[in-house]
């Protein structure tokens, strides 16, 4: 689903205008945004939690020449799905009898 699909299945989820929608959607995503840039976690029950981590420097090799390369420390984004979310994703196919 792109960011277009996900406006539009709000807008006629919540039957307001795709204008309204969009708003509402552009406002999440800096909502989350804004929390994990100032180092804190934003808990959704039964959906997730929006976290931050840190990776530590480490070497690597370039694919495509072999060279080796440092990679630098870098704080990344992470997503723990909640209970329900995850049981609403887990759908296990029926068993033949």
């Amino acid at each position: 689903m792109t960011k277009a699909e996900l406006i539009t299945s709000v807008s006629e989820q919540a039957e307001v205008t795709k204008v309204v929608a969009e708003k509402t959607v552009k406002a999440f995503i800096d909502s989350v945004t804004a929390a994990l840039k100032s180092g804190d976690k934003l808990s959704l029950v039964g959906f997730g939690t929006f976290s931050t981590a840190k990776r530590a420097a480490r070497k690597g090799q370039n694919p495509q020449t072999g060279k080796k390369i440092d990679i630098p420390a870098a704080t990344v984004p992470k997503f723990k799905p909640g209970k329900t979310l995850k049981e609403a994703v887990n759908v296990a196919p029926k068993k033949k009898k």
